[in-house]
C-alpha cells in the first residue's frame, strides 16, 4: 500500500512539475509571436498615418451654421462689420501716414498695428486686410458671405482714412505734401512690382495664420501679426527703393491701394485706360490676394507636417 501511495503521489507531482513547463512554453510562443504583430500594427499605423497626412487640412474650422439665412440674424455679426470698418480704417490712415513720413518710422508703424490689432481683435478677429480675409476664406476658417461682407467694410474703412487724410490736406491749403498716391510703373517693371507684392502678402498671410494659434494672449496675436507687417513694408521698400530704383510701389493691401489713385486716369483710347485699370487691379488686387492664400496653405501645411 505504501508503495501504491508513493507512485500516485510521484505521479503527481510529475504532472505537476509538467504544467509549469507547458505554461514556459506557451510564454515563449507568445513573446516570440508578439513581436511579429506589433511591427504589423506598426506599419500599418505608419502608413494610415502617412495618408492621413492631408486628413482634414481642407475641413471646416468654423461655425457650420453660419449661411447666408442666419448670419445677418446675429447681432455680433455687425459688430464685427462695424470693428473691420474702424481697424481698417486706422490702418489705411498709418499706411498712407507712413508714405509721406517714410519708412524711418516704421518701429512707430508696428507699434501703432498692434494697437490697433488688440482694439478691434474681440469685435472681429482683425482680419482688416482683404489679403488676410481672402486667406481666412480659402483656408475655409471663415464663410464666403462672411468674408465678401467683411471685404466691403474694410474698403469702405479704407476710404474714410483716405477721406480723413484728404480733408486735412484740403484745410491747410498749399502745403509740401499731396494726397498719398501710387507712383506709375514704369515700362518693364510690371514683373518687378508684382513679385514685391507677392512676396509682402504671402510674409503677411504666413505670419497672421501662425499668429491665430496664439489667439488666447491677445497680445502675442497683434505682435506677431504686427511684426510680419513691418517685415513685408521693410523688405518691399528695400527691395523696391534700394535695389530696383522704384519708390511709393507698393502697399500690400488692396482695400488702401485702391484709395492710392492707382487708376489712369487719361490715355490715347480707351483701350489703352482699360488696359492700365486690368493692368492695376491685377497687380495691387488679385496678385496681393493669391499671396495671402500662398502664405495661408504655406502655414496650415507647415503645421500638419509638424504635427504628424
Amino acid at each position: 500500500m505504501a508503495t501504491k501511495k508513493s507512485k500516485s503521489s510521484a505521479k503527481s507531482t510529475k504532472a505537476k512539475t509538467t504544467k509549469p513547463k507547458t505554461a514556459e512554453k506557451s510564454v515563449k510562443k507568445s513573446e516570440i509571436e508578439a513581436p511579429k504583430t506589433n511591427t504589423v500594427e506598426e506599419i500599418k499605423a505608419t502608413t494610415s498615418a502617412k495618408k492621413s497626412c492631408l486628413s482634414g487640412f481642407f475641413a471646416k474650422k468654423y461655425e457650420e451654421k453660419e449661411s447666408i439665412l442666419t448670419i445677418f440674424k446675429n447681432h455680433k455679426f455687425y459688430g464685427a462689420l462695424l470693428g473691420e470698418v474702424i481697424g481698417t480704417m486706422c490702418i489705411a490712415l498709418l499706411l498712407l501716414s507712413l508714405s509721406l513720413m517714410g519708412i524711418a518710422n516704421i518701429a512707430m508703424y508696428a507699434f501703432a498695428i498692434i494697437a490697433v490689432l488688440v482694439a478691434v481683435y474681440a469685435f472681429s478677429g482683425a482680419c482688416l486686410n482683404p489679403i488676410i480675409t481672402v486667406g481666412m476664406m480659402a483656408s475655409r476658417r471663415m464663410s464666403v458671405i462672411r468674408g465678401i461682407m467683411y471685404i466691403i467694410a474694410e474698403i469702405l474703412g479704407a476710404w474714410l482714412g483716405w477721406l480723413i487724410i484728404n480733408g486735412f490736406h484740403l484745410a491747410g491749403g498749399d502745403t509740401a505734401y499731396d494726397v498719398p498716391a501710387m507712383t506709375a510703373i514704369a515700362e518693364g517693371g510690371f514683373w518687378i512690382v508684382t513679385m514685391v507684392e507677392l512676396f509682402g502678402a504671402t510674409v503677411i498671410g504666413f505670419f497672421f495664420a501662425r499668429a491665430i494659434d496664439y489667439k488666447r494672449s491677445v497680445f502675442t496675436f497683434a505682435a506677431v501679426v504686427a511684426g510680419g507687417m513691418a517685415l513685408a513694408v521693410l523688405v518691399g521698400y528695400v527691395a523696391s527703393a534700394a535695389f530696383l530704383g522704384l519708390n511709393s510701389n507698393f502697399v500690400f493691401n488692396p482695400s488702401v491701394a485702391l484709395m492710392m489713385q492707382i487708376f489712369p486716369t487719361a490715355g490715347e483710347n480707351f483701350g489703352e485706360i482699360l488696359g492700365g485699370i486690368c493692368q492695376a487691379l491685377s497687380i495691387y488686387v488679385l496678385i496681393p490676394m493669391i499671396g495671402g492664400v500662398v502664405g495661408f496653405y504655406l502655414s496650415d501645411f507647415s503645421k500638419k507636417l509638424s504635427e504628424d
